[in-house]
C-alpha cells in the first residue's frame, strides 16, 4: 500500500542583493540547495539533473526518505530557473520555477513549488500522514527561503 501527497506552494518575496547575485546563486543548483535545510545529498546526474535525498525521518518501523531528481533549466534573459520532474528517480516528483525580478534597488522572487510524493504506508494513517507531511514540507521550504534571503542580505 502507498500514500500519495501531493504539494503546492508558492510564495513572493524582495531581498536587497543585485539582481546578477541573486540570480547567479539560484541559477547553480548545488549553491542554492546548500541553503535547503535537511537536504542529505545532491547528486549531479549530467546535463543539467540533480537528485535530491532528503534526510530520513520517522520513527519505529516507519522510517522514510524523499528522494526524487529534476532537470533544471536557467534562463538569464527571462530571469527564470524552471525544473522538471524526471521520472524514475526516488519516490517523488517534483518541478517549479524562480521568476526573479530587477527593480534596481531590490530584487523581487517568485517562487512556486509541485510535488507528488508516494510514501509505502497503509492507507489507514492518510488522514494523520497527509496534512503532517505538507506542513512538514511547507515549514523545510519556508526555512529555505529564510536562509537565501539572510545570504541576500535581508529582505526588503
Amino acid at each position: 500500500m502507498a500514500i500519495t501527497v501531493n504539494l503546492d506552494l508558492g510564495y513572493e518575496f524582495a531581498v536587497k542583493a543585485p539582481y546578477q547575485t541573486v540570480f547567479d546563486l539560484l541559477s547553480d543548483v548545488p549553491k542554492s540547495a546548500s541553503h535547503f535545510p535537511q537536504l542529505d545529498q545532491l547528486v549531479d546526474l549530467g546535463n543539467g539533473v540533480y537528485r535530491w535525498e532528503m534526510a530520513k525521518i520517522g520513527i519505529a518501523k516507519f522510517v522514510l526518505q524523499t528522494v526524487y531528481a529534476s532537470k533544471y533549466v536557467a534562463n538569464p534573459a527571462k530571469g527564470t530557473v524552471v525544473w522538471t520532474p524526471v521520472k524514475g528517480e526516488g519516490n517523488a516528483l517534483v518541478s517549479g520555477n524562480w521568476k526573479i525580478v530587477d527593480k534596481k534597488t531590490s530584487t523581487h522572487l517568485t517562487l512556486h513549488i509541485q510535488g507528488e510524493l508516494t510514501m509505502p504506508l497503509p492507507s489507514m494513517v492518510k488522514m494523520i500522514v497527509v496534512p503532517a507531511v505538507q506542513a512538514e514540507f511547507e515549514k523545510l521550504v519556508e526555512q529555505y527561503i529564510d536562509n537565501l534571503t539572510k545570504s541576500f542580505g535581508g529582505e526588503v
